[in-house]
C-alpha cells in the first residue's frame, strides 16, 4: 500500500513563474534525487503553483522519515528562492514550522493579531492561524 501524500508535512508550493522551471528541474531539486524517493512534480504553473507528491510506504517508518525530511527541504528551497511553502492549500499544522523562515517578523505580527481578535483561543485552538 502506497500513499501519494505525506501525513505530516506540506507539499504544495508557490514561486514566481520565472522560477518554476528552475525549482522543478532535477538539476535544481537535488533534495529529491538525494532522497532516493519517487516524488513527481505536477502543477498549474501558470499561476505559480506546483505540487510534489512524495510516494512512500506508510508501513515503513524509515520511509516516512525520509518523506517528511524531503518535504521539509523542498519547502525551505521554495522559500529560499523567494517562493512560498504554501501555494493554495493553506498553512495547516505541518507548515507552521516554515512560517518564521518565510515571513520573519510578520509571523509574530500575525500571531499578535490573532491573539487580539481571539483572546480565548477558540478559533482553531492549538493552531497558529485560523
Amino acid at each position: 500500500v502506497f500513499a501519494a501524500a505525506i501525513p505530516a508535512t506540506a507539499r504544495d508550493l508557490a514561486a514566481a513563474r520565472s522560477l518554476i522551471a528552475f525549482l522543478a528541474s532535477p538539476e535544481a531539486a537535488p533534495a529529491i534525487e538525494a532522497s532516493g524517493m519517487e516524488a513527481p512534480i505536477v502543477g498549474h504553473v501558470g499561476d505559480g503553483n506546483f505540487h510534489v507528491g512524495i510516494i512512500y510506504d506508510p508501513a515503513i517508518p524509515e520511509e516516512i522519515e525520509r518523506a517528511e525530511a524531503l518535504a521539509f527541504r523542498i519547502s525551505r528551497r521554495a522559500i529560499a528562492m523567494g517562493g512560498s511553502c504554501s501555494g493554495e492549500h493553506g498553512v495547516g499544522l505541518h507548515k507552521i514550522v516554515h512560517m518564521e523562515a518565510q515571513h520573519g517578523y510578520g509571523t509574530r505580527l500575525m500571531l499578535a493579531i490573532k491573539a487580539a481578535l481571539d483572546p480565548n483561543n477558540i478559533l482553531n485552538p492549538g493552531k497558529m492561524f485560523p
